[in-house]
């Protein structure tokens, strides 16, 4: 299988340089694939996440897309494609609304341009009403800042997704709206699309994913198995 996003032998030190988070790191991920990414607390998981997308330098390796490496140059596009889910987002102050539209102020969105109606279907499919749109952002709860969150990734249409722990602070039904919204995303364009999940909820791991991997100490560790294919 052709591999769309691929990190060779990536490394990342602590600012002080002592000491490696990540060293000789290989992985690979493929459109149409979820991979489901699990492992103990101070792993590694967020800095592997993070490193592939580039928002942390990286010491040794380089990551490839779609067959040409990520250089400096090529950055502001290639995060515009492959983005990063952070666990606790931020948002600047105003609305909702407001927030979902500063993205497209961005260089790497130029042609492009805020569809209201858009954003009220993903947060209707997320369970949110579109009054939410009109509320701080800033008074957000956890949980509804992931799926404000959610909403401003997806109506970017990017190409793959790595999701760092992204219903941590949701309800078990939330939850399952999120998994059931991330899960067809994928599957309804599985030549374009594919999902990294990093999850402590084991349950979660083999309902998301279609490969499913342990990361611990920096480092993978033997794949855990194949994923359910739904």
């Amino acid at each position: 299988m052709r591999s769309d996003l691929e990190a060779a032998a990536i490394g990342v030190r602590v600012a002080s340089r002592e000491r490696w988070l990540l060293r000789d790191v290989d992985f690979s991920v493929s459109f149409g694939e979820r991979v489901g990414l699990s492992g103990p607390s101070g792993g590694g998981k967020s800095t592997l996440l993070r490193a592939l997308v580039l928002l942390d330098p990286l010491e040794s390796g380089s990551i490839r897309w779609r067959g040409n490496i990520v250089d400096e140059l090529a950055i502001p596009t290639f995060r515009s494609e492959v983005t990063y889910v952070h666990q606790r987002p931020a948002f600047l102050e105003g609305t909702v609304e407001e927030n979902l539209r500063l993205p497209f102020q961005l260089r790497a969105q130029s042609g492009r341009k805020y569809d209201a109606e858009l954003a009220v279907r993903w947060l209707e499919r997320l369970g949110r009403p579109p009054e939410l749109l009109t509320q701080r952002a800033d008074r957000l709860s956890g949980g509804e800042g992931q799926l404000v969150s959610l909403v401003r990734v997806l109506q970017l249409r990017p190409s793959l997704l790595l999701l760092d722990e992204p219903t941590s602070a949701l309800d078990p039904e939330t939850s399952g709206r999120v998994e059931e919204v991330l899960v067809g995303w994928v599957k309804d364009r599985p030549d374009e699309r594919a999902c990294v999940w990093v999850s402590h909820d084991a349950d979660q791991v083999e309902r998301v994913s279609t490969r499913r991997l342990l990361f611990a100490n920096g480092q993978f560790a033997s794949p855990v198995g194949e994923g359910a294919s739904t």
